[in-house]
């Protein structure tokens, strides 16, 4: 009986190396998937010290092949001759399946594939979770920092007077 180990913050591997902060206010996330990542050793070096940013980025079915476009990996200061491009696209790695229901997604449905977070998991391979996302209108962005805005006045009434 195998037994599946979940990512906690005792974990000694598992680390957040990027957020998109942003993604859960621009667009409504219907699912996300775990993809691996196609990268340099130099870029494993430099992810492990923390050095990306996904704000910018976005995911993109070409020809079959998932890629993650715009996204930024600090350069790593000890690699001097293999140093890698900071900004170069970088293939995703998903089941054959997933591939399909993705470009299904974007091609018919009008969805968009966001980078959510960036990660090391628990056996050290660095990991990005995608979302499928509709982008919100103004409307819809503002509804959500109403519900947010009420629900920290909630919070704050039932800790006042509990």
């Amino acid at each position: 009986m195998s037994q599946v180990k979940t990512a906690t913050k005792s974990d000694p591997n598992y680390k957040v190396i990027a957020e998109n902060r942003r993604a859960r206010y621009d667009y409504a996330i219907e699912e996300d998937i775990e993809c691996g990542l196609i990268l340099e050793g130099s870029e494993v070096k430099s992810l492990r010290q923390g050095g990306a940013n996904i704000a910018e980025s976005y995911a993109a079915v070409e020809e079959g092949e998932l890629w993650l476009v715009n996204s930024y990996v600090a350069p790593y200061a000890q690699a001097k001759t293999f140093q890698h491009d900071e900004r170069r696209r970088r293939k995703l790695l998903v089941s054959r399946k997933q591939m399909a229901d993705l470009w299904n997604a974007t091609q018919r449905k009008g969805m968009t594939l966001v980078p959510l977070v960036m990660y090391f998991n628990h056996r050290g391979m660095a990991k990005l979770k995608i979302g499928v996302a509709k982008g919100k209108k103004n409307h819809d962005k503002r509804e959500t920092a109403a519900k947010r805005d009420w629900s920290r006045q909630k919070a704050r009434l039932l800790k006042d007077h509990g």
